[in-house]
């Protein structure tokens, strides 16, 4: 009995050692101002194209959207200054936190056709978009105590299946495919980074593939005529089809430097659905041209590349993952969104970060940006533990 104590007590956490001392005018230089200024241009172009997809007017979701990101960037900031440390220390009770929500929108969440909000009342809240950055924290602070050698333990890759598993199943039931994807796709990812060996993604994609036939019986009809129509979407042209194929017609009527801003057709003559949120980069493409949507996918590039940059500076385990959790994760929402509205991946309900009208995507994704500048702020602060 002693000697199992003994080993308890030698698995347990030990406290961080002290934390380097760093003088603000060094942490205010550390902050990567050119992923600020980067993530605010993407964020204009957003506004710019909401107000044109209002017709002319700054109303009803331009002026919004840019009082939002300026209320998004303080808290943005305020996030980078304070301290990777406590970031560290509440990792597990945001990751509660937002998991409760999650059952409270199962209880008493509103929205039409899907539940996926709690209302507010000033306000309705997506808790499974903030489930998305308090997923990566949970896993970088998870996956750090392991150390370097203990993300493939099953003792260590157990607990972080089922805080990936437990609130993909929650959001599925609302149900939202898309945002269950985001969540497995960045969770799985963030285990590939942290060194998970490479034959055990092969056997989980192949009981995947097994379960597959499963997964499809579960799935509501328009999730089925969403796969069906991706796969062929003259088979529904005025059904199932008509969103994408509407799509595909504004992109390729674009051209290489577009119709003009304000001068969109399909998208201002309404033949293009949801040109604020899901489609809005086909309504880009459409006004701005080839020339326009490559530029914007240059900017999301470099936005994600600075994310990069500081997570190889970082000198601990727990600020590369949580870094690198947060690009993913960005790169993630660009990489589906852009290929739904082209047709090369199902319409799945994924915003285009910083351009789509939305609130708590947006909030969520700043206050990923915020952690990910923290981690900038803080690199020099290696944050191992001492273990016997």
């Amino acid at each position: 009995m002693q000697r199992w104590r003994g080993s308890i007590a030698a698995a347990r956490p030990t406290p961080l050692p002290p934390m380097r001392p760093v003088d603000m005018a060094t942490r205010i230089a550390r902050v990567d101002w050119l992923l600020v200024l980067t993530v605010s241009a993407i964020a204009a172009i957003g506004a710019a194209m909401l107000y044109s997809a209002g017709g002319g007017s700054a109303t009803p979701w331009a002026g919004r959207h840019g009082v939002r990101y300026a209320v998004g960037l303080v808290i943005m900031l305020v996030l980078a200054f304070g301290g990777l440390r406590r970031w560290y220390s509440m990792a597990y009770l945001g990751y509660g936190a937002c998991f409760l929500l999650l059952v409270v929108v199962e209880v008493a969440g509103s929205g039409s056709g899907a539940t996926r909000w709690i209302d507010l009342g000033v306000m309705r809240l997506q808790p499974s978009e903030l489930m998305k950055i308090a997923l990566v924290l949970a896993l970088a602070r998870l996956l750090h105590e392991a150390g370097p050698d203990g993300a493939d333990r099953l003792h260590v890759l157990g607990p972080a299946l089922l805080l990936i598993a437990a609130p993909a199943m929650l959001v599925l039931k609302q149900p939202d495919l898309g945002t269950a994807v985001l969540l497995c796709a960045g969770g799985v990812t963030i285990l590939f980074l942290a060194g998970v060996a490479w034959w055990k993604f092969g056997i989980a994609a192949a009981l995947a593939a097994g379960a597959a036939p499963i997964a499809w019986s579960f799935l509501h009809d328009y999730q089925r005529a969403r796969v069906l129509t991706f796969m062929e979407p003259e088979r529904d042209p005025l059904g199932a089809g008509y969103h994408i194929i509407q799509s595909m017609i504004a992109l390729g009527s674009g051209g290489t430097f577009g119709k003009g801003w304000l001068q969109g057709t399909q998208s201002h003559l309404s033949f293009l659905p949801e040109k604020h949120t899901d489609f809005v980069f086909t309504m880009l493409g459409e006004e701005l041209g080839l020339a326009g949507g490559l530029f914007v996918l240059a900017l999301f590039a470099l936005l994600i590349a600075r994310i990069y940059r500081i997570a190889f500076l970082s000198e601990s385990r727990f600020g590369r993952l949580l870094a690198l959790g947060v690009g993913t994760t960005l790169f993630l929402y660009v990489a589906i969104n852009v290929s739904m509205v082209m047709g090369l991946a199902p319409v799945v309900g994924v915003p285009l970060p910083f351009i789509s009208y939305g609130g708590t995507a947006m909030l969520t994704l700043q206050i990923g940006l915020g952690l990910a500048l923290a981690v900038a702020v803080d690199r020099s602060d290696p944050m191992e533990k001492n273990r016997r």
